[in-house]
């Protein structure tokens, strides 16, 4: 890796950081050049526009989001294991020092809900492909004979979303010291309804 990407890569580090904190409308190449003492110039000839530079970070959130999540839960067993795996990740990453403001895409999502554009279509995108991977790691589950075979895996990768913002709701605006035993215990519900029935033998 060349010494303009590292540059980039530690500049765009800084920015995910930032919008989490002011949200991706509070971004911009002014502020961020006051953050990092960098020339308007210099940044500019890195991203173009402010929108280029949203657009940029979420790609490089996302990137950050596989690193920290999903590349580590691989390694667990297919099925219920790496499902396992891959909320315990989630909730890390959740939780991580790395984001001063929680997570950039519940923020974004609600910032940019409403609007049209490459800023809106990116974050669109990037959490379409993460509930399709859900997805794809409860259909592994079936595969293994973890979960039912009638599984809708789509609505469980819905459902198990809906825990994770449920979570940053209690955990960072209520500030519920019981933010974490609750999502835990609604994953484990998830779990219990998707598994495979076992017979009782007399």
């Amino acid at each position: 890796m060349g010494k303009g990407e590292l540059t980039r890569r530690s500049i765009l580090d800084h920015a995910v950081g930032l919008a989490s904190q002011i949200g991706l409308e509070g971004l911009s190449i002014g502020r961020l050049s006051e953050e990092l003492e960098l020339s308007k110039s210099g940044l500019f000839a890195h991203f173009k526009s402010k929108e280029a530079l949203q657009v940029d970070v979420l790609r490089h959130a996302a990137l950050r989001f596989v690193e920290a999540v999903v590349r580590p839960a691989l390694k667990a067993p297919r099925g219920e294991p790496r499902l396992r795996a891959l909320f315990e990740r989630w909730l890390d990453w959740a939780r991580g020092r790395a984001l001063p403001g929680g997570c950039l895409f519940v923020a974004a999502a609600t910032e940019l809900d409403d609007k049209t554009g490459p800023v809106r279509d990116q974050l669109v995108r990037s959490q379409r492909e993460w509930l399709e991977f859900i997805a794809g790691a409860v259909r592994l589950g079936v595969d293994e004979g973890h979960f039912r075979r009638d599984i809708d895996a789509v609505q469980l990768a819905h459902d198990l979303y809906g825990v994770m913002l449920a979570w940053n709701h209690a955990a960072r605006l209520m500030r519920d010291p019981k933010a974490d035993r609750r999502a835990r215990a609604a994953f484990e519900n998830l779990l219990v309804a998707a598994r495979v029935r076992r017979r009782r033998t007399a």
